[in-house]
């Protein structure tokens, strides 16, 4: 018989619960305003109403909206939710346009149905999140915590636990075996007592969650706290550094009867693959159609003004660093793809002046969505780089070949805050490795999204792109 994991995230009900009340809230949303309007309910709006709240449970999920959001970000759900909402509702006109079926829906009913929705998501969340504040700052559901260790990790949690009283989190004070002189970073007064008095006041009932912030070094220290709060029913927490700074994407799974806790793993998994692969097909296939007449033109250009392939294809690692072929218009005079090769300088004589210009607005990346297709790319991810340099950074730069772990994309959020272009210095590399990897670390949906539409204000030009 399979025991239960160990390490669960307490998550799952609750956020089951709130996909319920939310396809609730729509379905009333549309019944009050056809109830209000004196509109018969029928076949036409029942499939509508299938078909918004498939979107939305799909488009919800793929976003994220579920997930166990941080302190201080109450604000971002909520934008979050209204833009998942004016998606579907978008989706579903246009798709009610298109074939020509808008006559059989009353449009008053529609844009009730809409603003209701929008209105009633957001205040239940509102109206619930009022509700705990109160309770908490009143002194109900509160609960004592202490923190073990007076570290920088325990320093954060202490500053975030006071920043948030809706938390009802009443922290009583640090513990810790160190004396005051051996603490330099941060103030003595803060500890209340050493360890074994936080077991003891654990065990007696007096707090309800214990922090243990010890670094990993201390592997055994933390080992001992937890066997001796085995007989106690307090919650005990472990947030180690290494846990802080260094976990691709945090997730528990297990291999039989031994808990996992991954470190450097794809955060693009099980049905997110499919979520994220679906708007790559789409978007991809929507981009090409939309912007032929712009692939016919350069192509036409490389063709006539400088004698070669109007294609180049070169070899750039993929998702688990397997060699793909990237797809571009050819900018330059030489098509480099051996061992070494050169990156473009200001001022380089191999570019053409065709070259010049679709380098500078990255008109020459715009074959990739071919590459999106045939599933090699991504139309978000951390650039491509040649096989040479990706040989030579993964030696100077620490955790440079994690950003392997999704696909390679034509857009990222390294080249909307500008970390594009030439690296002619290893500090550029790592800005923008830094960035890949946070992209990676934080991964949704509905930061694709937001890629895009920065990448159309900023992210086609550079003052490091030649």
């Amino acid at each position: 018989m399979d025991r239960p994991s160990q390490l669960q995230f307490s998550h799952t009900n609750s956020s089951f619960i709130l996909r319920m009340l939310d396809i609730t809230i729509i379905v009333l949303s549309l019944l009050v305003i056809m109830q209000g309007y004196k509109v018969a309910f029928n076949k036409d709006y029942l499939l509508v109403l299938a078909g918004v709240l498939l979107m939305f449970s799909y488009i919800s999920e793929s976003f994220g909206l579920y997930r166990s959001w941080r302190l201080g970000k109450f604000s971002h759900m909520c934008r979050m939710l209204i833009a998942i909402v004016v998606i579907c509702f978008l989706l579903m006109f246009t798709v009610l346009f298109l074939f020509k079926y808008t006559e059989l829906y009353s449009r008053v009913v529609m844009t009730g149905w809409f603003v209701l929705s929008v209105i009633s998501l957001v205040a239940w969340r509102m109206v619930v999140r009022e509700i705990k504040r109160v309770r908490r700052i009143r002194g109900y559901s509160v609960e004592k915590v202490a923190i073990v260790g007076l570290t920088d990790t325990g320093m954060n949690l202490y500053e975030e636990i006071w920043k948030h009283d809706e938390l009802g989190f009443d922290c009583i004070g640090f513990f810790d075996d160190r004396d005051a002189s051996r603490i330099e970073k941060h103030e003595p007064k803060l500890i209340e007592g050493n360890i074994n008095h936080a077991i003891e006041l654990a065990k007696s009932g007096d707090i309800q969650k214990l922090y243990i912030c010890l670094p990993m070094l201390a592997e055994q220290r933390i080992a001992d706290i937890i066997e001796q709060l085995g007989n106690s029913t307090v919650d005990v927490l472990i947030t180690p550094d290494f846990l802080m700074k260094n976990l691709m994407h945090a997730r528990i799974g297990n291999v039989g009867d031994v808990d996992t806790i991954s470190v450097f793993e794809s955060p693009v998994n099980g049905m997110k693959r499919f979520y994220k692969r679906s708007f790559d097909v789409a978007f991809s296939l929507c981009a090409i159609i939309a912007i032929s007449p712009v692939l016919l033109a350069v192509a036409v250009a490389v063709f006539v003004t400088s004698p070669g392939n109007v294609i180049f294809k070169q070899d750039r690692y993929g998702l688990d660093g397997r060699k793909i072929k990237v797809w571009k218009f050819r900018s330059m005079t030489v098509t480099e793809n051996t061992a070494v090769v050169t990156q473009a300088t200001k001022g380089d004589a191999r570019i053409t002046k065709v070259g010049a210009f679709i380098r500078r607005t990255s008109l020459d990346e715009l074959p990739q969505f071919f590459n999106v297709l045939r599933g090699d790319m991504s139309v978000v991810g951390p650039r491509p780089h040649a096989v040479s340099h990706n040989e030579q950074y993964r030696k100077l730069v620490s955790y440079y070949m994690l950003r392997h772990k999704v696909l390679p994309g034509i857009t990222g959020w390294a080249q909307v805050n500008g970390w594009r272009g030439e690296t002619d210095t290893l500090d550029k590399m790592e800005k923008r490795i830094e960035f890949d990897l946070a992209y990676i670390r934080n991964w949704t949906l509905w930061w694709d999204v937001r890629i895009v539409f920065m990448t159309l204000f900023k992210g086609f030009v550079g003052k490091n792109v030649y």
